[in-house]
């Protein structure tokens, strides 16, 4: 099986060195270097051909927002943000410039790992209760468009984009479990988008990651 290959950002020498120890003991990941800003990020990139980048959002230089955008423009790698700042405008800003996912430096590296194959594939990964703050205090940004959207689809909608469960939709809409999922089906079809997160990520940043 082919390893998915790996460049790790960070100022801090601490969290490099251990995510670093954490992916080289596992034979399903290579480590192609690490950085201590966006700019050596980049540079590290155009000298190998890293699949996901670990970027922290707050370095110096060149911050992770930063270097998420010129990453992808350049079509560089997958982007998952790691972070220890709960900060809902940050998440938006990486977000906006194409991050596949962002998450905060508190979990298990089984779940980092985990993080990173998901991304790899094509998934989107965000903390939920980040989804949720964001959906509170933006709603839905100009560039997602409502035409084609009956109301009870916009209002599934807006339920994922506040990190609901499928679950919790039903309640919350007072209708099944299975007729959420086929809401949630028809509606990643017209917007030609894998998952639920994708979804998501539109409906509070106008932008899509297939």
């Amino acid at each position: 099986m082919e390893k998915i290959k790996v460049i790790i950002a960070d100022d801090s020498d601490f969290v490099r060195d251990g995510m670093r120890i954490i992916l080289d003991v596992d034979e399903e990941f290579e480590v192609l270097g690490c950085a201590a800003n966006g700019k050596e990020a980049i540079r590290l990139a155009g000298e190998t051909a890293p699949d996901v980048f670990l970027m922290d959002i707050q370095m110096p230089e060149m911050d992770g927002i930063e270097a998420t955008k010129y990453i992808v423009e350049h079509g560089l790698g997958k982007v998952l943000i790691l972070t220890t700042f709960d900060d809902d405008e940050l998440v938006q800003k990486a977000l906006s410039n194409g991050a596949n996912g962002y998450l905060i430096k508190n979990h298990t590296p089984e779940h980092l790992k985990q993080m990173i194959k998901s991304v790899c594939n094509g998934a989107g990964v965000m903390e939920e209760t980040m989804l949720s703050n964001m959906a509170k205090y933006s709603g839905a940004s100009a560039g997602f468009c409502e035409e084609g959207y009956t109301a009870r689809e916009l209002e599934v909608v807006r339920a994922v984009a506040e990190g609901l469960s499928n679950k919790e939709i039903a309640e919350k809409l007072f209708i099944s479990e299975g007729t959420v999922k086929n809401y949630i089906t028809t509606i990643l079809a017209k917007e030609n988008l894998s998952h639920r997160t994708a979804l998501a990520v539109y409906y509070l940043t106008g932008k899509k990651q297939g």
